[in-house]
C-alpha cells in the first residue's frame, strides 16, 4: 500500500505510542492534511453515534486503532469492567464502521496480555487460544483478543482488509509515569529517580522480581506499525517484539544503577507477579514484513531514564 495516497486516521494518536506511529507515517511521506488524529475531547469513541460522526468528518481510507484504556497490574485490578468495556467498545464500534465506510484497511493493536497466563516461551501466535490469560489482566486482554476475531469475521464475511499486530510491553521517551495508572519500567524509574532525590534509604517494589517480561523500545513499535500497515494483509496476528527476556529483578537492578541510587531494594510480596513469563516469537513479523527491533535495551533504557529526569526536575 502507497501510504502517501491515503487518507489515515490514527486514534490514540496524542498519546504515547501514537506519537512516535505519527512520526514514522511523516517520515513515509504521508502528507500533514491526510494524517488525522481523532481527539478524545471531540469523539468518544465508546459511543457508536460519536464513531460515526468521525468516519463522516475525517473520511479515512486507513484506520490504525491505537486508543485503548490501559494500565499496570493495579490499574488492572481496579478497573477491570471498565477496562473491559471501554476497549471492546471502541474497538468494535470503529471496525463495524469502517466496514460501513468502505475503508480500505484496519489496522488493530492488540495486547500481550491476551495470551494464556501459562503460555510456552516464546510466545507463538498459534498459541493465543490455549488457555485463559493472566487473572489480573484478564478482562483487558479478553476484549482486545475479542476484536482479532470481529476482524477475521468481517474479512470472511465483507471482505474488510483488517490486520491484528500484537506489541510487547512498550517503553521510551515520554511513556506514561503517572503512579496511578504505569507501566512497570516508568513506575521504577519514577520510584528511584524521587527517593534518590529525597534521601531515602529504600525503594519496594511489587512481587517476588522473579516474573519476566520482553520489552520493546516504542520508536521501534511504531516502526513496525506503519511497516504492518504498508506491507502486510493477513487475517493471521502478528508479534512486535524484540526477542529477549528479562526477570524484574534484573530490570530493577538495571535502573537502580542508571539512576544512581543506592538505598536498598526490597520486594513487596503481598503484591502480585502477574503473568509468570512473557517472551515473543518475532519470527512471523520478520518473514512477513521485515521487522526485527534497532533500538538496545541498555540503550533504550538510558534514554527513558535521561528523558524522565530532564522533564521531571522538580518531582521528589
Amino acid at each position: 500500500m502507497d501510504l502517501t495516497q491515503q487518507r489515515i486516521v490514527v486514534t490514540g494518536g496524542a498519546g504515547f505510542l501514537g506519537r512516535y506511529v505519527q512520526e514514522q507515517l511523516r517520515a513515509c511521506g504521508v502528507p500533514p492534511g491526510c494524517l488525522l488524529v481523532p481527539r478524545i475531547e471531540d469523539y468518544d469513541l465508546t459511543d457508536p453515534q460519536n464513531v460515526e460522526r468521525m468516519y463522516a468528518d475525517m473520511a479515512p481510507t486507513v484506520v490504525i486503532h491505537l486508543a485503548a484504556e490501559v494500565g499496570g497490574i493495579g490499574a488492572n485490578r481496579a478497573n477491570p469492567g471498565r477496562y473491559f468495556y471501554a476497549n471492546l467498545a471502541m474497538g468494535m464500534h470503529l471496525i463495524e464502521h469502517a466496514r460501513r465506510a468502505g475503508v480500505a484497511k484496519f489496522v488493530q493493536i492488540g495486547t500481550i496480555c491476551a495470551y494464556p497466563k501459562l503460555t510456552p516461551v516464546p510466545f507463538k501466535e498459534q498459541d493465543l487460544w490455549n488457555g485463559y490469560p493472566e487473572e489480573t489482566n484478564a478482562p483487558y486482554g479478553i476484549a482486545k483478543k475479542a476484536l482479532l476475531v470481529m476482524l477475521q469475521a468481517y474479512r470472511q464475511q465483507y471482505g474488510l482488509n483488517g490486520i491484528y499486530l500484537l506489541p510487547v510491553n512498550l517503553y521510551g521517551p515520554g511513556d506514561n509515569f503517572d503512579p496511578r495508572s504505569s507501566h512497570v519500567i516508568p513506575a521504577l524509574i519514577r520510584k528511584f529517580v524521587q527517593a534518590k532525590r529525597r534521601g531515602d534509604k529504600q525503594v519496594a517494589a511489587w512481587g517476588t522480581g522473579s516474573a519476566t517480561r520482553e520489552f520493546l523500545y516504542v520508536d521501534d513499535c511504531a516502526r513496525g506499525i506503519v511497516l504492518a500497515t504498508r506491507e502486510y494483509d493477513e487475517p493471521e496476528p502478528v508479534n512486535l517484539g524484540a526477542g529477549f527476556e528479562i526477570t524484574i529483578r534484573e530490570l530493577a537492578e538495571k535502573i537502580r544503577r542508571l539512576v544512581g541510587f543506592e538505598g536498598e531494594l526490597v520486594w513487596d510480596t503481598s503484591k502480585p507477579d502477574g503473568q509468570p513469563r512473557r517472551c515473543l516469537d518475532t519470527s512471523r513479523a520478520a518473514a512477513h514484513f521485515g521487522f526485527r527491533a534497532q533500538v538496545g535495551f541498555d540503550e533504550g533504557l538510558r534514554r527513558t531514564v535521561d528523558w524522565y529526569c530532564l522533564t521531571h526536575p522538580g518531582e521528589a
